[in-house]
C-alpha cells in the first residue's frame, strides 16, 4: 500500500501531537505516591548529589565561583526567593530556583522533584570550593552509618565543627544549645561553623521549612523535632578566599541575618535560643511590642489548646513587673500578698506558675490612696510611671491593673480586699473557683515567700490559705485554669 504526501504529512502532525501531549503529561502530572517501605524510598530519584547554593547575600557573594567548583561534575542550582538580582554570569546548565510563590505559576516546592532528581542534596555554603570525591564520602557515611543520623556534615574551611547537643523544649518555646557529652564519636544534634551539609532529597523536602534561612539553623531545630542525628565527617573543603566586608557591609549582613533568624523562629514556634556559651537570644515580645497572645476565653489561652506553655519572653515580662510592683508597693507602705494562682506557684515553684498570664496580689482598700499612681488610677487615670509601666483601674470591675507597658499588656492585678468582722472581702467577684472570702488572720502576720526571683509578702498558713481558695490536694495536683476547656494530661 502506498503512502500519499497528505497521509504521511497527516501522520506526523498526529505524532508530532502525542509527543506534545506525553512532554505536557511529564511537566505537570502530579509526583507519583511515596512507596509503602522505606528501603523502596530510599532508591527514589537518580544516583549523585545536586548541590543547592541557598546561603549567600545578593548583594556581595561568590555564587559563579561556588557553582563553577561544582560543575558540571554535580547538578547545582541557585536558591534565591525570586529572580536572581543582581543578574549572574551563572556558568552553562546550573539552574535558579526561586522559591516565593507568585500568582501566575504553581508553587515552587509542590513538586520539588522536577528541580532536584537526584537521591542526596548538599547545602552549600557560599564561598565553597570542591574537594574531589568528599560529597561522595559524605553519602556514603550517611547511608552506612546507620542509627538515627540523617544528615551528614563536613567542615568549610581549617575551623572544626563544633559538635553540640540540641534540647528542644517545645512547649516551653525554647531551643537549648551545650557542648556534646561523651558518646558516639561523631554523632551530634547539631554543629557550630561553617559546614556543607548533606541529606536524603525526600528527607528535605519532608520539611515544612525545607529551605528557610539561615540553612543550619533550621535544618537542625527542624532535624531536632523528628529525632535526626547528625553524622560529622571530618575532612574539610576549601573556602575561596574574599575581600573583607566594610562596616557597612557587615551592619548589613548582620541586620538580614537577625531579620532572617527572627522569621525562622516564628515559624518554628521558638521564643527563645539558649546558647553554648549560656547567653539567649529572644524572639518574642518586649516593652515595645504587643503581647504573644490575644484576649483570654474561658479562662484559656490560646496557647494551652496548642499544647504550649506561656512564652517564656511572657513570663520574663510578668515577672519584671511583678519587681517593680512589689518595689513600688512597699515603698509606699501598702500592704500587700501574693495571691490565688500566683501563691500556689510560689509555694509549688518559687515561681510565675509556667501556663499563666498574669499575677495576681491582693491589697489592703484602705491603702491605695498611699501610692499616688494607685491614687491616680483609682480616681479613673491611665497613668505611665518613670519605668514606663501603666497603672489603670480595670474595666472589669474594683481592682487595678499594672502593664508591663502602653503596647505590653502583661499585667499585675492588684485586688482590694477590706476586713469585715474578722472576714477578707472585695467589691468585685469574676467567678473563679478561687474568688473567695477568707479570714484575716491569714494576714495577721503575712510571711515572706519567694516568688519569681524576689521576696514577696504572703499570707501565713499558706498551704490552709490554698486549700480553702482551690480545694484539698491543690499544690500537689496542678491543673489548667479551665479543666472544662483544657485538662492537665490532655497533651
Amino acid at each position: 500500500m502506498r503512502v500519499t504526501p497528505c497521509q504521511a504529512v497527516l501522520a506526523a502532525a498526529i505524532g508530532l501531537n502525542l509527543l506534545l501531549l506525553l512532554l505536557l503529561y511529564l511537566r505537570w502530572a502530579p509526583a507519583p505516591p511515596a512507596a509503602a517501605s522505606s528501603s523502596s524510598s530510599s532508591r527514589r530519584g537518580v544516583p549523585g548529589v545536586t548541590v543547592l547554593l541557598r546561603e549567600f547575600e545578593p548583594w556581595d557573594n561568590d555564587v559563579p565561583g561556588t557553582a563553577r567548583a561544582f560543575s558540571p561534575r554535580h547538578p547545582v542550582a541557585v536558591v534565591t526567593e525570586t529572580v536572581l538580582y543582581p543578574p549572574l554570569p551563572l556558568p552553562p546548565g546550573v539552574t535558579v530556583l526561586p522559591v516565593r510563590p507568585v500568582p501566575e505559576r504553581p508553587p515552587p516546592l509542590a513538586h520539588p522533584e522536577r528541580h532536584v532528581r537526584t537521591r542526596h542534596v548538599a547545602l552549600v555554603p557560599d564561598g565553597t570550593r570542591a574537594l574531589p570525591g568528599l560529597l561522595e564520602r559524605m553519602r556514603d557515611a550517611l547511608e552506612d552509618g546507620g542509627g538515627a543520623a540523617r544528615v551528614a556534615a563536613a567542615p568549610v574551611g581549617t575551623e572544626p565543627l563544633r559538635c553540640l547537643e540540641l534540647s528542644l523544649e517545645a512547649r516551653e518555646w525554647t531551643v537549648r544549645y551545650r557542648d556534646a557529652a561523651a558518646g558516639v564519636p561523631g554523632l551530634c544534634q547539631a554543629v557550630e561553623g561553617s559546614a556543607v551539609l548533606l541529606l536524603r532529597t525526600r528527607d528535605l523536602f519532608a520539611l515544612p521549612f525545607p529551605l528557610a534561612r539561615p540553612v543550619a539553623t533550621a535544618l537542625f531545630i527542624q532535624a531536632a523535632f523528628r529525632g535526626w542525628m547528625v553524622r560529622v565527617v571530618p575532612a574539610a573543603f576549601p573556602v575561596s578566599r574574599r575581600l573583607p566586608l566594610s562596616p557597612h557591609q557587615q551592619w548589613k549582613a548582620g541586620s538580614g541575618l537577625e531579620s532572617r533568624r527572627r522569621r525562622l523562629m516564628r515559624d518554628l514556634g521558638i521564643k527563645r535560643e539558649v546558647l553554648p556559651d549560656g547567653r539567649e537570644r529572644w524572639y518574642g515580645c518586649g516593652k515595645d511590642t504587643a503581647r504573644c497572645f490575644g484576649t483570654i476565653h474561658a479562662g484559656t489561652p490560646q496557647y494551652l489548646l496548642s499544647g504550649r506553655w506561656t512564652p517564656p519572653c511572657c513570663l520574663r515580662a510578668l515577672r519584671e513587673t511583678t519587681r517593680h510592683v512589689v518595689s513600688v508597693l512597699e515603698a509606699a507602705g501598702i500592704r500587700y500578698w501574693l495571691e490565688g494562682g500566683s501563691l500556689l506557684g510560689a509555694v509549688r515553684l518559687r515561681d510565675i506558675i509556667p501556663w499563666d498570664y498574669d499575677v495576681d496580689l491582693g491589697i489592703y482598700k484602705e491603702d491605695v490612696g498611699k501610692c499616688r499612681w494607685l491614687a491616680a488610677a483609682a480616681a479613673g487615670e491611665a497613668v505611665e510611671d518613670a519605668e514606663g509601666f501603666l497603672w489603670e483601674k480595670a474595666a472589669e470591675g474594683e481592682f487595678y491593673r499594672v502593664h508591663y507597658s502602653r503596647s505590653n499588656r502583661l499585667h499585675v492585678d492588684l485586688w482590694p480586699f477590706y476586713s469585715r468582722g474578722g472576714v477578707m472581702t472585695k467589691e468585685t467577684w469574676l467567678g473563679h473557683r478561687q474568688d473567695v472570702e477568707f479570714p484575716e488572720r491569714f494576714l495577721q502576720p503575712r510571711v515572706p515567700l519567694e516568688f519569681a526571683g524576689l521576696t514577696a509578702m504572703a499570707p501565713n498558713s499558706a498551704r490552709e490559705f490554698l486549700e480553702l481558695k482551690f480545694g484539698a490536694g491543690a499544690i500537689e495536683k496542678p491543673e489548667y485554669p479551665n479543666p472544662s476547656v483544657k485538662r492537665m494530661g490532655q497533651e
